[in-house]
């Protein structure tokens, strides 16, 4: 099976080089550059850290959407114009072929990771080099952990949009759901921090929508769990019991979400 999966995925990132993703990725990297050098330039204080900021931002909206547009490349497209069919007729396994494709984006998000991580560096030291901050920022290992981080969050969004990409019939579904998913993970932690809070003194609020969150919890994970920006930006380390946790969450998830694709994959009939 293993054999099967490496051909799957030296084959999908072959794919994905060929195509017109990294070179986009190298575009951004560049727009990326001047965005954050543009935003430490029109903070008076602390330019920096707002740089450094808003580029981890950047590095994990523009990853997310590369991620959602090579499923679409991969799988999708596949599925949709039934080159899939020629895929299954070797003697292969379609488990060894969804695993292998998943692992191919995965691989490919690395990449681009690794090449924006490097622009967002050049453009941190480019950004007011002669201005001195009092709390400097972490270049260092925390640095390439925020990146990690992101690393592990976009392999989420990733399963989640591989599992669609198997179940729906309809070609936009996984980009658009995806997207959605994207958001929603990086939004709930703040969600449920409101709540648990008492939403403002709304106990009405409060009281209506927990009983929904503690649902959405179950379905969707909390990836604001897996940024790590504070370390980078304040020197304010993660404990070792969230970051475990944080990355077994993601990985658990990982697993269903590939699993639950597998399981309709083996299920469904090309015709």
């Amino acid at each position: 099976m293993f054999p099967q999966i490496r051909e799957f995925l030296v084959s999908g990132v072959r794919s994905g080089l060929r195509g017109r993703s990294i070179q986009v990725t190298f575009v951004l990297g560049l727009v990326l550059i001047a965005f954050a050098y543009l935003t430490a330039n029109f903070s008076p204080r602390q330019p920096t850290t707002i740089a450094l900021d808003s580029g981890f931002s950047a590095v994990r909206f523009t990853v997310v959407l590369l991620v959602l547009f090579w499923i679409q490349e991969l799988l999708t497209r596949e599925i949709d114009r039934k080159v899939i069919l020629h895929s299954l007729a070797l003697p292969v396994s379609r488990a060894s072929y969804l695993i292998g494709r998943y692992l191919a984006v995965v691989c490919l998000a690395a990449i681009s990771i690794a090449i924006l991580g490097a622009c967002l560096l050049l453009a941190v030291h480019l950004a007011s080099p002669n201005y001195e901050q009092g709390f400097p920022v972490s270049l260092g290992l925390p640095y390439w952990s925020v990146l990690l981080g992101i690393a592990f969050d976009v392999a989420v969004v990733a399963a989640f949009a591989t599992a669609i990409a198997i179940i729906s019939t309809v070609p936009v579904m996984p980009l658009a759901m995806g997207a959605a998913f994207a958001i929603a993970g990086k939004a709930l932690g703040a969600s449920v921090d409101y709540i648990a809070r008492g939403a403002d003194g709304d106990v009405a609020f409060a009281s209506n929508l927990g009983s929904y969150l503690d649902v959405i919890r179950w379905l969707i994970p909390d990836l604001s769990r897996l940024d790590w920006r504070d370390w980078a930006l304040y020197g304010a380390a993660p404990s070792m019991e969230s970051v475990t946790w944080a990355v077994i969450m993601a990985g658990s998830y990982v697993v269903v979400a590939v699993g639950l694709g597998i399981h309709f994959l083996q299920k469904r009939e090309f015709s």
